[in-house]
């Protein structure tokens, strides 16, 4: 079983890819399981990220306040930015739009670690930066759709902060919960946590896709080509801001993974919850979580085997 696992975890892109073209191929497969099930989806996902942290984790905040603080200024500043000046310059349909900009004001994607720690990165400082932003997140992202999107649509911004503590933080502290009353239980059914929501991820994409095959039938290249660059832009900036600060090669790896790889299941689950008028906007959310994947796994063995400081 635990080989099942780790040949799961390790190929997540391309299973995420080959659910996404079975998705679009034949809706069937998928749009059986209704768009609320993103949710709960997330939900666990998230339950298996507090199951994982440790004391330690959030003491990599407190003990590097300064690399912590660039890693999130450049987090909620470069991808946000990105996304704003993407649609304008593809000059997106407001549905898409919608979607790359929340995609953009997310915080950093749970996978962001692994990548990280194949990339040779400064893992505790992923790991501190995952944790950071995440919890920003449900006063960043909303204010920062707000900001952004506000022309464009009407933003609930105490529902989306609602439900980002709903669907990562209240998980979240739930595993923790789990991990300090039911440490046999849990170290029991960690080393399966990767495979499992490499799993889950891949279900979200293939409902997602599914229940959008037509509109993705039309649209696909155009929003494929702004998330590619998206996700590009955001992980060489990230580098380029760690060099120009003179922090050492495995702190701009950590850097610059964290800025590129975003949490594009909450931008789906946030779209799905929050802008059901705008049924495209959950598009950008589920292609960015195939791509990243395949770019993450592309960036960690170019990292990897140059690792010079």
């Amino acid at each position: 079983m635990r080989k099942v696992c780790d040949f799961i975890a390790r190929w997540m892109g391309v299973l995420v890819l080959l659910v996404a073209a079975l998705a679009l191929l034949v809706p069937a497969s998928f749009v059986w399981i209704d768009t609320w099930a993103i949710n709960p989806m997330l939900g666990v996902i998230m339950f298996g990220m507090g199951l994982t942290l440790s004391p330690q984790d959030f003491k990599v905040v407190l003990s590097r306040p300064k690399d912590i603080l660039i890693g999130c200024l450049t987090q909620f500043t470069v991808m946000p930015l990105l996304a704003l000046g993407l649609t304008w310059a593809f000059a997106l349909p407001k549905e898409l739009a919608i979607g790359v900009i929340l995609v953009g004001c997310c915080p950093g994607g749970t996978a962001s670690n692994v990548i990280t720690y194949l990339a040779k990165g400064d893992l505790a400082l992923s790991v501190g930066m995952t944790a950071a932003s995440t919890l920003l997140a449900p006063l960043l992202t909303p204010l920062l759709v707000w900001v952004l999107a506000g022309t464009m649509v009407e933003v609930d911004t105490l529902g989306m902060l609602l439900s980002i503590v709903y669907v990562v933080i209240a998980p979240i502290v739930c595993g923790l919960l789990c991990q300090r009353f039911l440490p046999r239980l849990t170290k029991r059914v960690t080393p399966y946590l990767p495979a499992f929501s490499s799993v889950v991820i891949t279900l979200v994409v293939g409902i997602i896709v599914s229940h959008n095959a037509d509109s993705l039938m039309t649209t696909g290249l155009l929003i494929m080509a702004v998330i590619i660059i998206h996700n590009l832009l955001g992980l060489g900036i990230g580098f380029l801001v760690g060099r120009l600060l003179h922090l050492p090669k495995p702190k701009s790896v950590a850097l610059s993974i964290e800025v590129g790889m975003q949490n594009s299941g909450l931008a789906s689950s946030l779209a799905t919850q929050h802008f059901a008028a705008y049924p495209l906007a959950t598009i950008p959310g589920a292609l960015f979580s195939v791509w990243h994947n395949i770019s993450g796994a592309l960036v960690a063995k170019y990292y990897s085997l140059h690792n010079r400081t």
